[in-house]
């Protein structure tokens, strides 16, 4: 059985399920079963309409689990006759599973999973391996999450904005288990981006994939983090860059800023540069300008206070970082840098120490604590 063909098929044939009146729990259900008796029948005897047959047999396994169950014998009677078998119909209302996804009442773990499950179409221990946590955990966050948008109406608007956040979360997740969730992020934007008419959905694909250009190139052969201006720029990938570029350009003409473009415009200055020593300093922090207009967020002006430590030098950099609140994350590890670019290695060296104490993950405690170790023995020499 093409498994890349069933992951592709299933949210819209949840969504025809969902449109035609089933609750989405129920209906997520009967598509598995569904799924489960096509791995039993198609290699033997593939149909030549996948996604009808999953429809057809989808929609049986839902009204046998509700004509089952006598508390909802007054739902049946509301429904539409079974439909004959045939091909389906045309309307993808994928779309409408992204916003039914990302609705505001979950949590954004939730929404995450939840969007994995049905319109990605991972299974629920895939999911558990990404995040690292029991299948029997994920799957009662996924229950969960399918109670809670039961019963919410399929055809209210959805809000894009909810939307992209939720598959920027995914793209974040970056990769554990056996399940590439960048890749599986980039994946879900480049079919929303292509079933709506929104410059940010196209400038999320665009910042994405220019991100992931870099993966390659981002951690050393002993999984040590490579900063930006270390990495290999031989190693990244050229035609995920020319892709993103283009996309983001193409969203830009458009005139209808959204600060996923203008992330992505600063990701692709980052990634036009020859080497860390050539980068438009100015005009990333130029950008930054403009993406502190669209959103005041503190880890925007954390980072151009050090494009701003890159462009007019650290003092500049620091002047603009002692605006803001030192309990930011990152805060100690941007002060520890500009300070190191200005000559203060012992200020720089506490800092580092302290950033690596703070440090939310491993990798990037080990990182920091490099730093720090590099900076003492200089200052011991």
């Amino acid at each position: 059985m093409n498994e890349a063909l069933i992951r592709s098929l299933t949210p819209s044939v949840l969504a025809v399920l969902v449109r035609r009146g089933a609750d989405f729990a129920a209906a997520e259900d009967a598509v598995q079963d569904a799924l489960v008796e096509a791995v039993r029948v198609w290699a033997a005897d593939p149909p030549r309409d996948a996604k009808g047959w999953l429809v057809t047999v989808a929609w049986r396994k839902f009204l046998d689990a509700t004509r089952s169950d006598a508390a909802r014998r007054r739902r049946e009677d509301r429904l539409d006759e079974e439909p004959a078998p045939g091909p389906a119909p045309a309307v993808d209302d994928t779309l409408q599973l992204y916003f039914l996804c990302a609705h505001p009442s979950l949590t954004p773990s939730s929404a995450v999973a939840l969007t994995l499950r049905a319109v990605g179409g991972l299974t629920t221990r895939q999911i558990a391996q990404a995040y690292l946590v029991p299948e029997a955990t994920m799957a009662q966050r996924i229950s969960r999450a399918k109670r809670t948008v039961s019963g919410v109406r399929f055809d209210q608007p959805g809000d894009v904005a909810t939307v992209l956040r939720v598959l920027y979360l995914v793209f974040n997740e970056g990769y554990s288990g056996d399940v590439d969730l960048a890749a599986e992020a980039i994946r879900l934007t480049r079919q929303l981006a292509a079933s709506i008419d929104h410059p940010e959905a196209a400038g999320l694909l665009a910042l994405m994939l220019l991100h992931h250009a870099r993966r390659a190139s981002r951690t050393a052969p002993d999984g040590s983090l490579v900063p930006l201006a270390e990495q290999d720029r031989g190693r990244w990938d050229t035609e995920s860059i020319a892709e993103g570029v283009e996309i983001l350009q193409a969203a830009l003409a458009r005139d209808r800023l959204g600060e996923f473009q203008a992330q992505a415009a600063i990701a692709a200055l980052h990634a036009d540069a020859p080497t860390a020593e050539e980068t438009d300093w100015v005009q990333i922090v130029e950008w930054y300008d403009e993406l502190m207009r669209l959103t005041d967020s503190p880890v925007v002006r954390l980072n151009r206070a050090v494009a701003v430590g890159e462009a007019d030098g650290p003092r500049a950099g620091l002047a603009a970082l002692a605006a803001l609140d030192a309990s930011l994350p990152r805060h100690a590890a941007v002060a520890a840098y500009l300070h190191e670019r200005d000559g203060d290695l012992a200020t720089a060296e506490r800092l580092y120490t302290e950033a690596a104490h703070k440090a939310p993950n491993l990798a990037e405690r080990d990182h920091l604590t490099r730093q720090a170790a590099r900076l003492n023995a200089r200052r011991c020499r």
